[in-house]
């Protein structure tokens, strides 16, 4: 009888495998067959749960991408005005006093840039030695105090006001230094009437004009051409590009100060790459205005 029992389950069992006699499927060969695969509702929740979780991963992996590239992309347009305006304060704290002006509505500035300065000799040594710069008539030559940095070339400009009575921009106070002068006599070419003392016996020698202007897009620096009265005309100058960016606004100011305060220059500069990403820099340079 046991063996009976047993022969009946071995042929049970190899009906299920090879599907020898359809009509021989029990419940317990179905419910092995429904074992081996997924129904479609199934396979519908996991698509969904992967996708939620594919979402999930992409938000937790560019958000921080994306602040990374727009930090870096702010870092760049302000690194680019705060060098353009490092240099640009070290070549306002070499301005000549009262030669700083703005032009084109906020735009440009413009100032003298001195290279060198010292003290005339406006009396006689207790030998009675010395030249001294006169101010009666037209001088052509005089000493200097003390010696200067180098040998002086370029301008010579004394008691500069900003004014129509002393304005290096119009050459009433300014005069051109020889090439035989040293650094302890400077020797004028021609000779020059300077219509006005310093009470201090100060000079200041001028080697160029400096103008920063925007434009296009570009901060761009310009030197090394004629002092004029009126603004130069930066059309037909050749320039150094100091920053660029697809939107450049600047806006400048000059305080002028009294004589008890020094002026102020104050410096503007906003920057907008092609993003639409911006950064704006504020700088604030204090100048000597005592000639």
């Amino acid at each position: 009888m046991r063996q009976y029992i047993r022969r009946q389950a071995e042929n049970k069992q190899d009906s299920c495998q090879y599907g020898e006699a359809k009509a021989s499927l029990s419940l317990g060969c179905q419910v092995r067959s429904n074992s081996n695969g997924f129904t479609l509702l199934e396979l519908i929740m996991v698509i969904v749960i992967v996708g939620i979780l594919a979402a999930m991963t992409t938000d937790i992996i560019t958000l921080p991408v994306k602040s990374y590239i727009d930090l870096e992309r702010r870092t760049t347009l302000v690194d680019s005005a705060e060098m353009a305006l490092r240099r640009m304060q070290r070549d306002i704290r070499r301005a000549l006093p009262n030669s700083i002006r703005i032009t084109a509505g906020g735009t440009a500035i413009e100032w003298l840039h001195t290279s060198d300065g010292g003290r005339y000799r406006a009396e006689l040594a207790s030998d009675g030695t010395g030249n001294i710069l006169k101010f009666i008539s037209a001088d052509i030559s005089f000493d200097v105090l003390s010696p200067l940095i180098a040998v002086p070339s370029g301008k010579l400009v004394i008691y500069n006001l900003g004014t129509s009575t002393a304005d290096a921009y119009t050459g009433n106070n300014l005069a051109n230094i020889a090439s035989t002068s040293t650094i302890n006599s400077i020797v004028l070419s021609p000779a020059k009437f300077f219509p006005l003392q310093s009470p201090q016996q100060r000079f200041f020698i001028v080697d160029t004009p400096i103008t920063y202007s925007c434009a296009s897009g570009e901060l761009r620096r310009y030197d090394n051409y004629s002092i004029t009265s009126a603004a130069p005309n930066l059309a037909s100058l050749g320039y150094d590009l100091q920053a660029k960016a697809n939107t450049l606004a600047c806006n400048f100011s000059y305080d002028s100060g009294t004589a008890t305060r020094a002026g102020l220059v104050t410096l503007e500069i906003t920057l907008t790459d092609e993003v639409g990403e911006s950064a704006r820099l504020i700088h604030q340079v204090h100048v000597d205005n005592m000639p």
